[in-house]
């Protein structure tokens, strides 16, 4: 077990270990701090699609939006920074340096228990507190924070703060990580109550930012045998790949999990 995470033993634990911590007492309100993600395999890193690709692949992020731009048709995109180059981009499935994170705990556990090949695997949720992460921003994008009255950014915010991937890296000489939400371009974004968040640097890891800080993170681990409990529980609640992905491909992946058969023994059954 790696500090700071937290293994469940049930729904029920589950649901408590998530929503922990979420009282805000100034606003009398229960309100969590966390931004959420969820992977089929407690082993996965925080890797954004970029490093993924491997090889020199920093090399290659400005020659990939520059080309994505270039061939995007996109009605009155004239206007459009490369915030929002990057978020439609991300959207579309393009190697970005953003990570997908969602503001509902619900959604995060979808995505952990969805691939059914990965449940011989524990998942994992890992929790970030973006408040507690943008404490550590360099003060001029606190102050754009403070201003706006906001705990999280927007792409019109951070088009204020940096006109180029360049302008945002040179902010400080250390590296920072901070956390926006794209642009309701679709159903997609708005049902998985998404956000994303970006580093000042091509080739960092998120990972290797919250463990040298324990108190901006927690992981909640879903051990492989109540994958399925939990799953069926999801289905219920309506929180699956039809919601998710608005549309006949996301109902035919819904479609095809629901009605695989699945033997007593994967049920852990007698």
């Amino acid at each position: 077990m790696k500090l700071n995470d937290i293994e469940v033993t049930s729904w029920t634990d589950l649901i408590e270990q998530l929503y922990a911590h979420s009282w805000q007492d100034d606003i009398r309100r229960y309100r969590s701090n966390y931004a959420f993600r969820g992977l089929s395999d407690k082993e996965y890193d925080l890797k954004t699609s970029l490093i993924r690709l491997g090889g020199k692949y920093y090399k290659l992020e400005s020659y990939l939006l520059r080309n994505f731009k270039k061939y995007a048709k996109i009605e009155n995109s004239s206007g459009y920074t490369i915030w929002n180059w990057l978020a439609i981009a991300q959207h579309h499935g393009l190697t970005t340096r953003l990570l997908d994170w969602t503001y509902s705990p619900f959604v995060a556990v979808h995505f952990a228990t969805a691939n059914t090949d990965k449940y011989d695997k524990d998942g994992v949720i890992w929790c970030a507190d973006y408040v507690e992460i943008h404490k550590l921003l360099p003060n001029t994008f606190k102050e754009k924070l403070r201003e706006e009255g906001s705990n999280v950014f927007t792409v019109e915010m951070l088009s204020e703060m940096a006109t180029s991937l360049h302008d945002f890296d040179s902010t400080s000489e250390d590296g920072f990580v901070l956390f926006f939400e794209p642009p309701s371009m679709d159903q997609r974004i708005v049902n998985q109550f998404a956000l994303h968040s970006v580093i000042s640097s091509s080739n960092a890891l998120l990972n290797d930012i919250l463990v040298e800080c324990p108190e901006l993170y927690k992981r909640v681990i879903i051990p492989g045998d109540l994958k399925w409990e939990i799953r069926d529980k999801l289905d219920q609640a309506n929180i699956n790949e039809r919601v998710m992905f608005p549309g006949l491909d996301g109902l035919s992946k819904w479609l095809v999990r629901h009605y695989s058969p699945i033997t007593g023994v994967e049920r852990g059954e007698e």
